[in-house]
């Protein structure tokens, strides 16, 4: 299996993207999913690159062209039966590192600098054990005689180089989770895509659902999965709503829709294996499997359970009336932006984990628009509560009636561990379904909440990236700041204790790798002190010995705050240490972010302008200075100035300006009093970004605030 990873720093390379239907822009063929064959590549590059593709190399030799120069053919063996979109080449001059697993080869390529700084053994370490696990899971032996964001070609994957490569070992803690899932993901699709291909586009979840699946199942985590699979889906399922499998005719044309959250993330290997399938192939062996058996009793066939979530719209919220014990559900859509003609009638078969007063109860299924569940009518006792969607096992959204939220509440008091009360709620109030006071009041007991993982969820709510500077800007931020101090203080310092005596004892803690980083960078933009000082300190070591690593895990925020507290000194090193030959990706990335954070104006100044250097920056890099700029308290008027100042250059060449709402509005505004082109400018998700920062939110947040300290 080869992996290589394409980076700016590469002066010249070729790597293909064949998916869905580009391979007819390289080579004729019948472009589709259904159609394989074999494939018989040979490449014809300059002497001092190397050609990769998906079979190994079984013959490099030399010809001279008509005007005498050199070039090198490298001709490869005849590839397995497959789909055209996982036909796949590379031309580079990286280098390579090389292991055995089971009688595969499995080589990394990277950037010679990479290769030979050991930026790659982590991505060497853990693809094999990863390949020999999946073998061992699905029983079917991977049939290739070289095993290679990601694309999945068989024989040779594809990565950015931020996706994996981590600079020392001792930075490993995100990437075990992340470059984890990365890496499973991708190598999944050796099976569930390579191996057994759907039928067409239209079933592009049987490829992406199931390998998306056995990432978790690599890591057996059910909270990651919950995190990096469960929570943005819902999110963008909400507002996208769209079914998981559609007709033919209803996506042709628009096949590129289907890469989306959605589709990646909802015993047929052997029967289907250099074939393809459709999901009623599936659902036929899994209903085998059911038929065999008596232990499991559905209330309808697989196929029509199944059915009624990949072929509709959206997902269901449910809503539990504890007085009646009745449960009703409805598609979750928003409130607050429905129109009258509006129809949503779906209705799902929907299987229910439940617990009464802390006792697991059998599953029950809800398959009605509504139902009455007797077994969920409670008592006058205010210890008598019921809860639903236990473990976070359904892909649903739950609401109760005042009476259980406030019992719940009080449950979290003694036992703060339910992560679903906490996200479902906010979400509902984001959408209209109860007040934000209710969700609000759900977040009280946070000072005796000692996980970071459900840190992660509320802090994400309360403080979304995206409007961290925007908050600022509102009477609400005091009261907010005020109100998150005192309950996020116990935790912070439990793990400024790992981070300044023994940072190594997190290194098998998956949530504080994946989440400590978002509550250090609050407790810094509340202006804790002791995270101030703390990133100061760390910043100062990395000063006086740039061989100094600061943990990974806070490294982004301490970069930022070292340089925010700091002078023209902290920021002129970050700039020596971004501009290094050596600096991977991420690295620069954490950099460029960083010297946004200056808080003198003319340093900012500055660094806009260093960003117009041609012979330091491409484009990409100029954009992400002037959005990071413009996110920061006091950049966002020097951003607009040097915009304004600066536009002629600006849209000269493929700059493009990635804005704010507010910034793209304002922009949009004076460029057309000037009749001046907005091409450039891209302004996504406007309407979502300017809901969010609606005045009317943060004044609710502030009347509540005031009500619940």
């Amino acid at each position: 299996q080869d992996e290589c990873y394409s980076v700016p720093q590469v002066g010249m390379l070729i790597a293909s993207q064949m998916e869905p239907t580009y391979a007819r822009t390289v080579y004729p063929c019948f472009d589709e999913p259904a159609m394989k064959a074999t494939f018989n590549i040979r490449i014809v590059h300059d002497t001092s690159y190397v050609a990769l593709s998906n079979m190994p190399a079984i013959d490099v030799s030399e010809v001279k062209d008509e005007n005498g120069s050199l070039w090198r053919v490298t001709t490869f063996n005849t590839s397995l039966k497959m789909s055209t979109y996982l036909t796949a080449f590379v031309i580079c001059d990286f280098d390579h590192v090389t292991r055995t697993e089971r009688g595969n080869e499995i080589r990394i390529w990277a950037r010679k600098e990479a290769v030979k700084y050991g930026y790659v053994e982590y991505a060497l370490n853990i693809t094999g054990p990863i390949f020999s696990f999946l073998e061992d899971v699905l029983n079917v032996s991977y049939p290739l005689p070289k095993t290679a964001g990601g694309m999945e070609n068989w024989g040779l994957m594809v990565f950015q180089e931020a996706a994996l490569m981590r600079p020392h070992q001792s930075d490993e803690f995100t990437s075990r989770s992340s470059g984890a899932l990365v890496v499973s993901h991708e190598i999944g699709h050796q099976w569930f895509g390579n191996l057994v291909t759907m039928n067409w586009w239209n079933d592009l979840w049987l490829n992406e659902g199931l390998t998306s699946y056995f990432e978790f199942v690599f890591l057996l985590q059910d909270k990651i999965f919950y995190a990096h699979f469960v929570q943005p889906v819902l999110k963008e399922d909400s507002e996208k709503a769209r079914s998981l499998s559609e007709s033919e005719d209803k996506i042709k044309g628009s096949l590129m829709s289907l890469f989306d959250n959605i589709t990646y993330s909802k015993s047929y290997l052997k029967e289907f294996s250099f074939s393809n399938a459709n999901q009623d192939d599936l659902w036929t062996h899994i209903q085998m499997v059911i038929d065999a058996q008596d232990e499991v009793q559905l209330p309808a066939s697989v196929k029509q359970i199944m059915d009624s979530w990949t072929c509709q719209n959206g997902f269901p919220v449910l809503t539990l009336n504890l007085t009646t014990g009745i449960i009703r559900q409805e598609q979750f859509f928003n409130k607050k932006n429905r129109k009258s003609a509006d129809s949503y009638n779906n209705t799902w078969i929907i299987p229910i984990s439940w617990m009464r007063n802390g006792s697991s109860q059998p599953l029950t299924w809800l398959d009605k628009s509504s139902k009455m569940f007797p077994e969920m009518q409670v008592s006058e006792s205010a210890y008598d509560w019921i809860l639903l969607n236990v473990n976070l096992s359904g892909y649903y959204r739950v609401n109760y009636d005042q009476l259980n939220l406030k019992r719940l509440a009080r449950l979290l008091e003694n036992d703060p561990k339910q992560v679903q009360l906490i996200d479902d709620v906010f979400a509902l109030a984001h959408f209209g379904y109860v007040p934000i006071e209710t969700a609000l009041e759900l977040t009280k007991y946070l000072a005796k909440e000692d996980e970071l993982f459900i840190w992660n969820v509320v802090l994400l709510n309360l403080i979304p990236d995206n409007l961290e500077s925007t908050l600022k800007n509102y009477e609400v931020y005091p009261l907010l700041k005020k109100y998150l101090l005192k309950r996020i203080l116990p935790i912070y310092h439990y793990y400024a204790g790992f981070i300044r005596q023994n940072i190594d004892a997190l290194e098998d803690d998956h949530f504080a790798q994946m989440y400590l980083e978002k509550l250090f960078a609050t407790a810094c933009w509340l202006g804790l002190q002791d995270c101030l000082d703390l990133s100061s300190e760390l910043y100062a070591k990395w000063m006086d010995n740039s061989e100094y690593k600061i943990p990974f895990l806070i490294r982004r925020t301490v970069y930022c705050y070292g340089v925010a507290i700091g002078s023209d000194k902290e920021w002129n090193f970050a700039w020596q240490m971004c501009n290094h030959t050596d600096a991977i990706e991420e690295e620069e990335d954490m950099l460029l972010y960083a010297m946004s954070c200056a808080k003198e104006s003319w340093l900012l100044h500055r660094y806009l302008q260093y960003g117009l250097g041609d012979t330091l920056f491409s484009s990409n890099r100029t954009s992400a200075i002037i959005s990071h700029v413009m996110t920061k308290d006091i950049g966002h008027h020097i951003a607009w100035d040097f915009v304004t100042e600066n536009w002629p250059l600006l849209t000269k060449g493929t700059f493009q300006l990635l804005l704010t709402a507010e910034q793209a509005i304002v922009i949009h505004q004076w460029l057309h009093n000037q009749n001046l082109p907005f091409g450039n400018i891209h302004m996504s998700n406007l309407l979502l970004i300017l809901e969010k920062a609606s005045c009317s939110r943060f004044v609710s947040y502030q009347l509540v605030l005031f009500s619940v300290f």
